[in-house]
C-alpha cells in the first residue's frame, strides 16, 4: 500500500454489513468469505475503502454490536484466517479496511461483565458503571436507554443497578477506571496489528458518563434531529448532558489517537449522536491529536431540503478549523435515502442527484451497501422483524431491518445472495429488479452513474481537497463552488421534480458528464437544471 498519512481526507468509504452482503457458505447469513468474493465489485465502484460493520464473537442480541470477544471473529461470520485474507485481498486491489469498533460497551455474556457481575470486590467490579438503588429501589437517576425505558437494569447478584445506554444487554463499560482503558486499547492494537487501515467508533461520544450520575434535564425545544432518535422514542425528550458527551473523552480519544499514531496510514471516523453533535464533531477533530474525522446524525433525518444541506456545511464549516467532517446519507441504522429522501417520487434520477450532491460536499464520505442500486427501503411484516428496535416500536417504528435486508446480486428468487432456503432476513421482491445483474447491462442505471462520478470525481482534486462557497439555494436546489489550488469547480444540483433556472453571472465551461448522469445546460447565461439533474462547470475567471 502506497505511504500517504493522509488519504482518509475526502476519502469515499463503502460500508459493508456482513450478514447482508453475500452468503458464501449457504446458510442464510452473509460472511466474511462473501465479501472476499465480492471485492472486485467494491473496487469497481472506485471507492477508497470499505468499512466492515462488526464481525467479532457476539450473542447477536444487536447482531454484533454486543460484542464478547473483541478478537476473534464470530463462527457465522468465519475465522480470523478469513478476515486475514479479506485484507490481503482488499490492499491487493487498493482498497484500505476500516472495522467498526463498538467500545462503549460490551454483550453481557462478555467474561469481563460475568466476572464484574459476581461481586463488589472481584477484579472486574467495578470495569461497569454499576449504582445502587435509591432508598425506594427505584433507578440512580432519570438516565433513558435509546431503544426505550430505563437506561439502569437492576442486577439481583450484586443487587445493583448496572447503565445500558442500549439493550439490557449491553452493559456499558466505566471507561473511569484505567484498567478498562487499557484493555480497549488493547484490542484496539490486536486488529492493528492484523493490518487494518483504522476503526469507525461505534457510538464515539459516549465512552464517559457522569461520575456523579446527575439528572439529564428536560429537552425545552423538543425536534427529530442530531441524536438520530424519532419523536416516539422518549429518549428525544431529555437533554443529554450527563449520560455521554463529557469532557473526559478527549482525554481518551487522544489516547486512542496515539496508539494509531505507531501505524502509518491508519485513520478513525467517531460516530456522533447528541443534541450539539456539529459543535462536537469539531471538538474531537481539532488539534490533530484525537479523531481524524466523525460523522453525524444530521444528513441522516427525513429532511432532504437544500435550505438543511446549506446550513449544516456553513455551521460544521463554521466551527471546524483545522479538523475534519464525514458524511453520509444511509447506513444500517436509518430507512433508506431512496424512500427517507425520495419519498413517493422515487426515481433513479432522484438517487442519482443525492449522490452527487454527496461526493461533492467537502469531506470524506460514507456509501452503504444498496444506494448504489437506488434500493427502496423494505417493508417487512411484524413476524418478520429481527430488529429489538423495531420489535420495541412497532407499529410506529418499524426498526432496522428493512435497510437491512439482503443485498440483491441477481434477479433471481434469492437475489443470488445465498442458496439456502432461508435467510436471516427475507429477500425482498421489489429489490429483484433493481439487482446488480440487472444494472450492470444498462448503461443508464443508477450503478453505472455511481460508478461514473466516482471515478470522475477521482480526476478533480476540487471535489476531494478543496474548499466549499455555497452560491445559492432554496427548497430544492443549491449551487456552490469548490475550490482547489486555483481550480474552481461549480457544482449546481436540483432534485425538485420540474425543472429549475438559475441566473448566475459567472464565466463556466460545463463539464461533459458520462449519459448516466442526469445533467443541466447553460443557455443565454441561465443555468438549466431539469427535473432531478446536476451541472458542473469549470469556473474560468
Amino acid at each position: 500500500m502506497e505511504n500517504n498519512q493522509n488519504w482518509w481526507r475526502g476519502a469515499v468509504i463503502y460500508q459493508v454489513y456482513p450478514r447482508s452482503f453475500y452468503d458464501a457458505n449457504n446458510d442464510g447469513v452473509g460472511d466474511l468469505p462473501g465479501v472476499i468474493d465480492k471485492i472486485d465489485y467494491i473496487s469497481s465502484l472506485g471507492v477508497d475503502a470499505i468499512w466492515l460493520s462488526p464481525f467479532f464473537t457476539s450473542p447477536m442480541k444487536d447482531f454484533g454490536y454486543d460484542v464478547s470477544n473483541y478478537c476473534d471473529v464470530d463462527p457465522i461470520f468465519g475465522t480470523i484466517s478469513d478476515f486475514d485474507a479479506l485484507i490481503d485481498k482488499a490492499h491487493n486491489h487498493g482498497l484500505k479496511v476500516v472495522i467498526d469498533q463498538v467500545l462503549n460497551h460490551t454483550s453481557d455474556k462478555h467474561p469481563w461483565f460475568e466476572e464484574s457481575r459476581k461481586s463488589h470486590e472481584n477484579d472486574k467490579a467495578d470495569w461497569y458503571i454499576w449504582a445502587d438503588a435509591k432508598p425506594d429501589g427505584t433507578a440512580p437517576n432519570n438516565w433513558l436507554s435509546v431503544f426505550g425505558g430505563p437506561a439502569w437494569q437492576w442486577d439481583s447478584t450484586r443487587r445493583q443497578y448496572y447503565l445500558h445506554n442500549f439493550l439490557a444487554s449491553q452493559p456499558d463499560l466505566n471507561f473511569h477506571n484505567p484498567a478498562v482503558v487499557d484493555a480497549i486499547l488493547g484490542t484496539v492494537d490486536f486488529w492493528l496489528k492484523r493490518g487494518v487501515d483504522g476503526f469507525r467508533l461505534d457510538t464515539a461520544n459516549y465512552f464517559f458518563h457522569d461520575i456523579e450520575l446527575k439528572d439529564n434535564p428536560a429537552k425545552e425545544v423538543i425536534v427529530e434531529g442530531s441524536i438520530g432518535v424519532r419523536l416516539d422514542n422518549p429518549y428525544a425528550y431529555q437533554q443529554h448532558l450527563y449520560d455521554k458527551s463529557q469532557p473526559e473523552n478527549i482525554a481518551f480519544l487522544q489516547r486512542l489517537r496515539t496508539l494509531l499514531n505507531q501505524y502509518p496510514n491508519t485513520t478513525t471516523v467517531g460516530e456522533i449522536g447528541c443534541d450539539f453533535s456539529l459543535k462536537t464533531m469539531a471538538e474531537y477533530t481539532q488539534g490533530n491529536d484525537k479523531l481524524h474525522m466523525c460523522y453525524s446524525f444530521d444528513l441522516l433525518t427525513h429532511d432532504s431540503s437544500m435550505q438543511h444541506i446549506r446550513h449544516t456545511m456553513e455551521t460544521i464549516e463554521a466551527g471546524l478549523g483545522d479538523g475534519w467532517p464525514c458524511w453520509s446519507i444511509g447506513n444500517h441504522d436509518v430507512e433508506r435515502v431512496a424512500t427517507r429522501w425520495g419519498g413517493e417520487h422515487s426515481s433513479a434520477n432522484k438517487s442519482k442527484v443525492f449522490m452527487i450532491m454527496l461526493l461533492s460536499l467537502r469531506g470524506s464520505i460514507c456509501l452503504y451497501q444498496g444506494e448504489e442500486l437506488g434500493l427502496p427501503e423494505a417493508e417487512l411484516e411484524y413476524d418478520q422483524l429481527v430488529d429489538p428496535y423495531g420489535i420495541n416500536f412497532w407499529p410506529d417504528f418499524k426498526g432496522r431491518d428493512g435497510c437491512r435486508t439482503p443485498m440483491p446480486w441477481s434477479n433471481t428468487e434469492s437475489g443470488g445472495f445465498s442458496q439456502s432456503s432461508k435467510t436471516w432476513l427475507p429477500v425482498n421482491e421489489h429489490h429483484l429488479p433493481l439487482a446488480v445483474s440487472e444494472q450492470e447491462g444498462d448503461r443508464s442505471s443508477v450503478l453505472h452513474a455511481y460508478r461514473d462520478f466516482l471515478h470522475l470525481r477521482r480526476t478533480h482534486p476540487e471535489l476531494i481537497h478543496g474548499n466549499i462557497e455555497f452560491v445559492y439555494n432554496d427548497e430544492t436546489t443549491l449551487s456552490f463552488i469548490r475550490t482547489y489550488e486555483g481550480q474552481s469547480l461549480y457544482i449546481a444540483i436540483n432534485t425538485a421534480e420540474q425543472t429549475k433556472i438559475l441566473s448566475t453571472d459567472l464565466a463556466l465551461s460545463p463539464l461533459t458528464l458520462p449519459e448516466a448522469l442526469p445533467t443541466g445546460y447553460i443557455k443565454d447565461q441561465q443555468i438549466i437544471l431539469p427535473a432531478c439533474s446536476v451541472l458542473l462547470a469549470i469556473v474560468t475567471r
